[in-house]
């Protein structure tokens, strides 16, 4: 085979998963949503299970499920039929992956769904097969071939059941209002654990914080600003609400008599950038350079508090670009 034809045959491929998930889409109809309300309505956790192909996919689906705010593991039919059917919990709902829907190793997961009434989800390509019968919902695979010429191996089949298990992920995570900070607490880790990373995650807080009053002289006042090292000095009022900041400019232009000043008659009211402590650190980095003007440091604020003080270069060391 040349490298044209391999080409080829690629291309072939992907357009025949790409048109079998177009038709995927369409297809779905009130069974996905009975499929969600089950899963939504689980006091316990979500049991996703197959034999081969289907068996890979149910593990990747149950980490999908997991990494989304939902208790999600996949347990093995074969092990199940040899003590692993006690993890799982009248409170539970199975999703159960098989594309013929007789694959004889589910019979012992079906038998024990039906027994304890627990609810059970299929995605199969028959509904009138053992797993199909079996289940309280039925997502139907869309007839489409799999895409080898002759091989009859599992491709375009187990394209959709993945399509359908991040379907099936995504509704659920949409309708339990789950955030981009909660997806954080799952994925503390690498550069997507970075950009979730909150203003609160990064900020100085407590004494590293750089604040006056505004009565207080200038003269006490740089000594402040200095000492925190962080190039502005924050002015907070009697309410302990932040009043406005002293920055290096405002330095400049009160450098005739500067020391016969207070903080309050030096500062710039405002700021005019702060944020809140719960935004996530890449909104801040960009609101950093939003003109007029970019800066370096952001107050952060609860409630027009100070609660912290955020550097760029915080950021930036986390990884946040």
């Amino acid at each position: 085979m040349s490298g044209s034809d391999a080409i080829a045959v690629g291309r072939r491929v992907l357009a025949a998963e790409a048109e079998a998930l177009t038709a995927q889409a369409g297809a779905l109809d009130a069974a996905f949503a009975g499929a969600v309300d089950l899963l939504f309505a689980a006091k316990g956790r979500i049991v996703c299970t197959g034999m081969g192909k289907s068996g890979h996919v149910a593990r990747k689906i149950a980490a999908t499920f997991a990494s989304t705010g939902s208790q999600a593991f996949f347990v093995h039919p074969a092990e199940a039929s040899h003590g692993d059917l006690g993890m799982i919990g009248e409170a539970d709902v199975i999703l159960a992956l098989s594309k013929s829907g007789e694959v004889r190793e589910l019979a012992d997961i079906l038998a024990y769904a039906t027994r304890f009434k627990i609810p059970l989800i299929a995605i199969t390509a028959v509904k009138d097969s053992a797993l199909g019968r079996a289940a309280d919902a039925v997502i139907l695979l869309a007839d489409a071939a799999e895409a080898t010429d002759e091989i009859n191996a599992p491709t375009t089949s187990t394209t959709l059941q993945i399509a359908l298990g991040d379907a099936l992920a995504v509704a659920l995570l949409e309708r339990r209002g789950f955030k981009p900070k909660d997806f954080h607490v799952f994925h503390p880790g690498g550069k997507l654990g970075a950009m979730l990373r909150t203003v609160r995650d990064l900020m100085h807080a407590g004494d590293e914080l750089p604040l006056v009053g505004p009565e207080t002289p200038m003269r006490e006042a740089l000594l402040v600003m200095t000492g925190k090292r962080f190039g502005i000095l924050g002015v907070q009022g009697p309410d302990g609400r932040l009043m406005g900041a002293v920055t290096d400019g405002d330095l400049r232009r009160h450098s005739e008599g500067l020391l016969d000043h207070t903080a309050g008659e030096v500062m710039t009211a405002g700021p005019k950038k702060a944020v809140p402590p719960d935004m996530l650190a890449s909104e801040a980095l960009a609101l950093m350079s939003d003109p007029p003007p970019s800066v370096t440091v952001l107050f952060v604020v609860d409630d027009g508090r100070p609660v912290g003080i955020l550097h760029v270069h915080d950021i930036l060391r986390a990884g946040v670009m």
